[in-house]
């Protein structure tokens, strides 16, 4: 592996450099939380009971080992890019192309189904049609992407501030109840065994829903990428990697612990926020209303993010002619607009099609999406080792290095594949593997039909 495989894009254009160290940190935050958090957890703690606890440790130690190695990767190579520049540094062009093709087009995807979520909550308030409504927030979170990149920041920063600001609140009156405050018996530690023991649906359920918990995860590698347009890489990288494990404990863990806490496990209904049901068996008054308003800020933010994501994800396979060359184009301000507008113009065709065609077309696109962000967490992994490996016989010790390697990065990788025979042999997740691995498949002819010669 040359040195030369180490430099930026053949033929890039020029990003700015104007995120500050505040707004990669916040940034990293949002990407953890979202609604998966405020509504989704709750499908996983009826299926599961107080146990959920163990799952969601488990996902989070997979989401902190893989941004582990995310720093590792980032701080060896500063100027390589996004986290597609070391799986093409450490596995070759093809893994780069099919790592950023499926990466991009899951978050598209995930860019329709937040704008359907946040139309559902707005429509409850305005009486308009919902797809008109979704249109318009992804047009208006398009917007504040195609201002300038600090845009986008200051954006995300109050959004992840707002959401920071909405579980501390929620946390500390759960804490308070704890002890007494809401009056005795509303909130109590042996909920967590007394209703049915703490792992009621037993060691299988726990397992079983891992799968499910480890998307609420996803989106915290984000930082990588927004940290390549930061005024220093290297150290807003490391920084983002280090708190994940602070972020994981207090805002999922924590604030799950709470709620079991505090509502029957029991009592909770798939597809309704445990929060919501926590702060009404406090008594706390407009807590639908509040939650509303805390979630449709979790789906502006994905939204948010979800659309820079994929405009520099394209940007950056185009400069490496893995994409059409006119979009490594930048307007004023550094901005790549025109990668903007072909994500915004996808993500608006999907939520079109999440109308007319919910059972076949957006589903179809939500069930071949499902599991692409494990294919591209594992390539990840193996590049990591790739590379770490490469360094070793070189005699170079990385500057932030990955926890015991290589056990630590071997067992993240038996995590993911056996996440990925989990999901094959449930009856519920089946199509998502059998899809996703489709649209690899598909991914990778093109990709042949398509390919330059160039060296890998």
């Amino acid at each position: 592996m040359s040195d030369a495989t180490l430099d930026g894009p053949p033929c890039a254009g020029t990003l700015s450099h104007s995120l500050r160290g505040r707004h990669v940190s916040m940034i990293a935050i949002g990407g953890v939380i979202g609604a998966g958090l405020f509504v989704g957890s709750s499908a996983a703690i009826a299926g599961t009971g107080p146990a959920v606890l163990v799952s969601y440790a488990l996902a989070g130690a997979v989401a902190l080992l893989v941004m582990r190695m995310l720093g590792e990767m980032a701080i060896a190579a500063p100027g390589a890019g996004s986290f597609i520049a070391h799986v093409r540094r450490g596995l070759g062009r093809r893994a780069a192309f099919v790592a950023g093709w499926i990466y991009w087009l899951f978050w598209a995807v995930v860019v329709a189904a937040e704008a359907i979520g946040g139309s559902a909550i707005v429509s409850a308030w305005i009486p308009l049609d919902r797809t008109a409504i979704g249109l318009a927030l992804v047009l208006g979170m398009a917007a504040t992407n195609l201002v300038s990149v600090r845009s986008y920041g200051e954006f995300e920063f109050w959004f992840s501030t707002a959401k920071v600001l909405a579980i501390l609140s929620f946390c500390a009156l759960c804490v308070a109840a704890l002890f007494g405050a809401f009056g005795p018996g509303q909130a109590s530690l042996t909920r967590l065994w007394s209703d049915g023991g703490f792992a009621p649906r037993g060691l299988a359920a726990v397992l079983a829903i891992v799968p499910t918990v480890v998307f609420q995860f996803t989106g915290s590698e984000i930082a990588t990428v927004a940290a390549a347009e930061s005024d220093d890489p290297g150290r807003n990288v490391a920084h983002a990697t280090n708190t994940v494990a602070a972020r994981v404990l207090l805002f999922y863990l924590g604030s799950i612990l709470l709620i079991l806490c505090v509502v029957p496990w029991s009592r909770l209904v798939p597809g309704h926020s445990p929060f919501v049901a926590a702060m009404q068996g406090l008594g706390i008054p407009g807590a639908p209303l509040a939650m509303s308003i805390v979630v449709l800020v979790a789906v502006l933010s994905c939204l948010n993010s979800s659309l820079y994501v994929t405009s520099r994800v394209l940007f950056e396979m185009a400069a490496h002619r893995d994409a059409p060359g006119f979009l490594v184009r930048t307007g004023s301000g550094q901005v790549p607009r025109r990668a903007i507008l072909a994500g915004t113009l996808v993500a608006l065709v999907v939520t079109v099609a999440s109308s007319v065609s919910p059972d076949t077309v957006f589903a179809f696109l939500l069930n071949a999406s499902g599991a692409l962000i494990l294919f591209v967490y594992l390539l990840i992994v193996l590049a990591q080792i790739r590379l770490r490996m490469a360094m070793r016989r070189s005699g170079r010790r990385p500057a932030f290095a990955m926890w015991l390697f290589p056990v630590l990065s071997w067992a993240t990788a038996g995590v993911i594949v056996a996440v990925l025979v989990a999901m094959l042999f449930d009856a519920g997740t089946r199509p998502q593997i059998v899809l996703g691995g489709l649209t690899v498949l598909a991914v990778l002819a093109v990709d042949f039909l398509t390919r330059r010669r160039h060296v890998p």
